[in-house]
């Protein structure tokens, strides 16, 4: 991977304790309870003495204390949970912490904040969320942005080729930290940093977002190719194409100049067209072989965000006018009911 290294080593970076008050890392809290943020918190208790973490159930508050584990995600991970201050309460979390890693889905982020009576805007605002927020169509930096009034400097997004599940393994893992202050994005990197996690920053927080919610979007157009039997060599050009396409998005919503070959683009939407973790590829592969969407919901039993995403980047689209017919396909079978092999069909006849 070109371009990854880390400044400081595990050893010699900074710990809670050492770094000053309002900093990235000065007092961390993760904001939800799924296995995306239980990775992370495995990752900050690498460098930090103590977290705090927001779950918004108190049974699995207890539950978690008593096994030492998540007792719904990643059950293999343990924690040394004398280590983490659990709470229920969204406003005694924020107002206790510096920084904010959100993780919770994307479709139920406004029904947390629903509940929030301390300020955002004095907060280092780190979103892991790999979605829109729907009716806002916004990425949640700019949801938190316009609706909260957090200045961009505190607001930051982690990006990259990522499965919670490897994190949990400890397998090699390289991370991308988005922020318009470099420094802070790069204090919070060498927090995340670890014998396992490589980091870099970037400053492209907006169209890392957005790459993050389209490769959720076309790793269902990988699973439905999959459900319907298409082989490995339609789905390298599958991807290929949906690079493009995503590259055209992102030069149109974000024009920057940025390589669309670097791995919290690219990478990630690899890794989520392809990996057998990927629920958005599980989803779509279900739709694929017959499943209706609600029927793949139930029984998947956890949140395929690109489904949400399908919808909230085809009403963006409607005002930017990006030729993408990716998107459009996935849309067409998720929400406008088209058979599968109709919309895929069409699709190929499109690629050369």
């Amino acid at each position: 991977m070109l371009g990854f290294g880390n400044k400081q080593s595990k050893d010699t970076a900074p710990t809670r304790a050492g770094m000053a008050g309002g900093e990235p890392g000065s007092s961390i809290a993760i904001m939800g309870s799924g296995s995306w943020a239980t990775a992370i918190a495995k990752m900050m208790l690498e460098k930090n003495d103590r977290i705090s973490w927001y779950l918004r159930r108190d049974d699995r508050i207890e539950d978690f204390k008593r096994l030492s584990h998540n007792p719904a995600y990643l059950t293999s991970v343990h924690f040394d949970v004398s280590r983490i201050d659990f709470s229920s309460d969204i406003n005694k979390v924020v107002d206790n912490n510096d920084t904010l890693v959100w993780v919770t889905p994307s479709p139920y982020l406004k029904g947390h904040l629903k509940k929030l009576k301390v300020r955002l805007r004095d907060k280092f605002n780190v979103t892991a969320i790999k979605g829109i927020v729907p009716d806002e169509n916004l990425c949640v930096s700019e949801f938190f942005h316009q609706l909260y009034n957090v200045p961009d400097e505190n607001l930051a997004v982690i990006a990259g080729p990522s499965h919670a599940e490897e994190v949990a393994l400890g397998r090699l893992t390289y991370l991308t930290v988005g922020c318009s202050d470099e420094q802070r994005a790069q204090d919070f990197a060498d927090m995340m940093a670890s014998s396992y996690v490589k980091t870099k920053t970037s400053r492209d927080v907006i169209g890392i977002e957005y790459a993050s919610v389209l490769k959720n979007v076309y790793a269902i157009a990988a699973g439905i190719c999959k459900g319907l039997k298409y082989g490995d060599n339609f789905q390298a050009v599958l991807m290929a194409n949906a690079l493009q396409e995503m590259n055209r998005f992102l030069s149109t919503v974000h024009p920057i100049n940025r390589s669309i070959f670097e791995s919290c683009y690219m990478g990630d939407l690899i890794v989520t067209g392809y990996s057998q973790f990927s629920r958005n590829r599980v989803f779509g592969q279900m739709i694929g072989q017959g499943y209706s969407v609600k029927s793949a919901q139930v029984e998947m039993e956890m949140i395929a965000e690109g489904y949400f995403g399908t919808k909230c980047m085809k009403e963006i689209n409607r005002h930017l006018h990006v030729n993408m017919p990716i998107l459009d396909a996935v849309y067409n079978i998720l929400y406008e009911r088209i058979a599968p092999t109709i919309e895929i069909k069409l699709l190929t006849d499109s690629f050369r």
